[in-house]
């Protein structure tokens, strides 16, 4: 074996199935096998044969149908369950039985009531007959981290005397630390003397949050397999990451000194495979694979990223499957975020027309966590007119009920000047606008309404279109916002200051005649 080359082990179809609730079927995890064919992990763990027929028939099936890897089953010391990993695996192109057996004290007393010399002869016994039906066998003494030292060296020499051809040491319970099973797997290398005719592997979990720092720990010292699952799933807190792992080892190479053979960019569409047919959400902020992983908001950061990304992204996204970073537009993002944003929606702005534009998206940045780009179409559609505006919105205020008279005071400017009116009408939009009329002074006809969510979600924006008309003439006015009260005033507004607009260059058209 190269040894610089890392094999990496996927058993998130065995140890990470086993997360409570995520039970998957036969033909999901021949699909999740495939992918880990594609992602091109060295090993895959199919399942636990003897312990149930489903678990059988999906090892029989990846074995016969998914090419490329090892393919392993799982089996207890026991002789029905490596007959059966046996029975399950015959077909497969490169076949390994993992065969275990627990070797720590509280294990031995409370779960086996077994002498170590029992659980010695059992795991020497279970390995040859593993070997029997297959070259490539993988023993693991469960609990190794919580096992005495020279008990642990003792059953690992043996197992590679009896046909082991990889040992695989587990922190079973996720109890370990990283210096300690560093050293651990320092002290393997330094105490049995027949182990470097076995491939040593670590199997992590993650109770105490370690499970990765422990597998890096365990590389530095000399691990040459390591055994992870997809988007860390596993039993209680889970396993260690494989898209963490993977990436630690790629992108801090000139620190590990260590290669492997994933394909990496397909690392996120196998996340997403599964997390979607497990239904075991990938939180956002998780490493390599969260929603948030390449997602940038804060004006700082985002400004710097669109200079050169790798003033805060330590990988690409295109590395890991991902077509690129996110620049999120939120309350923290600045003017340069939402510019570049602008223009790639094909917006090619003013200062004035961005500097109104990004006051508005601070409003909406404040109402709700993310602005999306139908939030942002709809606000240059709002701000960015054709004409002066010659009231601005300053506030407003409604009071209404299914028992009280809906009245809306409304606040706008002009100028300099401020004016502020109080209406009531048949409901809260009535009232305003009535508001608004009293401002201004003009009596215009509601054409027309129409309100439509332009984005989901209960925090959505919505965008008002109406249609006014005075003396037979129709002005379109448009507004959005995450309240539809509001978003309903600033259309009205809007449809009101394009009749203010034409008026006025009505009355200076005819000024302009007057004095030729």
């Amino acid at each position: 074996m190269d040894n610089d080359k890392i094999i990496v082990f996927d058993t998130t179809l065995r140890d990470g199935e086993q997360s409570p609730g995520a039970s998957l079927d036969v033909a999901d995890k021949v699909t999740i096998a495939k992918q880990l064919a594609r992602l091109n992990v060295d090993v895959i763990e199919a399942g636990f044969p003897v312990s149930s027929k489903a678990q059988f028939d999906a090892t029989k099936i990846i074995s016969t149908e998914v090419k490329g890897p090892i393919i392993a089953g799982l089996a207890r010391c026991i002789e029905g369950d490596i007959d059966a990993a046996a029975e399950a695996l015959k077909k497969a192109e490169r076949p390994r039985i993992h065969t275990f057996v627990a070797t720590s004290k509280i294990h031995l007393e409370k779960k086996f009531r077994k002498s170590e010399e029992e659980i010695l002869e059992m795991a020497v016994a279970g390995v040859k007959r593993a070997k029997s039906y297959f070259d490539d066998i993988e023993f693991s003494p469960e609990d190794s981290a919580r096992t005495g030292k020279d008990f642990l060296f003792r059953i690992i020499e043996a197992a590679i005397n009896a046909g082991a051809t990889t040992i695989n040491i587990p922190d079973t319970v996720g109890y370990s630390n990283p210096d300690e099973f560093g050293s651990l797997i320092k002290e393997i290398f330094n105490k049995v003397p027949n182990i470097d005719r076995a491939i040593l592997s670590v199997h992590c979990h993650n109770d105490l949050g370690l499970a990765v720092a422990n597998t890096l720990s365990a590389v530095i010292n000399g691990a040459q397999q390591v055994e992870v699952t997809i988007n860390g799933v596993g039993e209680r807190a889970g396993n260690a990451s494989l898209e963490e792992v993977v990436m630690a080892l790629k992108t801090r190479h000139n620190f590990y000194g260590k290669c492997i053979g994933i394909n990496t960019r397909e690392i996120v569409p196998t996340s997403r495979l599964v997390s979607n047919l497990m239904g075991m959400p990938v939180q956002p902020n998780k490493a390599i694979v969260g929603a948030n992983a390449f997602a940038h908001e804060a004006g700082i950061h985002q400004d710097a990223v669109l200079k050169d990304a790798s003033t805060y992204e330590i990988m690409t996204p295109e590395e890991v499957g991902l077509e690129s970073n996110r620049i999120i537009l939120g309350r923290h993002s600045g003017r340069h975020g939402l510019q570049q944003r602008l223009a790639e929606l094909g917006y090619k702005l003013g200062k004035e027309e961005i500097n109104r534009i990004y006051e508005r998206f601070n409003e909406i940045a404040d109402k709700k966590k993310e602005v999306f780009d139908e939030d942002l179409i709809a606000l240059v559609g709002d701000e960015t007119a054709d004409y002066s505006e010659a009231y601005e919105l300053e506030y407003f205020h409604i009071l209404s009920g299914n028992k009280t008279v809906p009245t809306a005071t409304v606040g706008l400017r002009r100028g300099d000047r401020s004016f502020q009116e109080a209406a009531v009408g048949d409901g809260p939009v009535d009232a305003a606008c009535k508001a608004v009329d009293k401002i201004t002074g003009l009596s215009v006809a509601l054409a027309d309404y129409s309100l439509r969510g332009v984005t989901g979600g209960k925090n959505a924006v919505g965008e008002v279109v109406v249609r006014i008309t005075d003396n037979g003439q129709k002005y379109l006015g448009r507004g959005a916002s995450t309240d539809v009260i509001e978003a309903s005033i600033r259309a009205y507004l809007h449809a009101v200051n394009r009749l203010i607009s034409a008026k006025e260059k009505q009355l200076q058209s005819k000024v302009e005649k007057a004095q030729l």
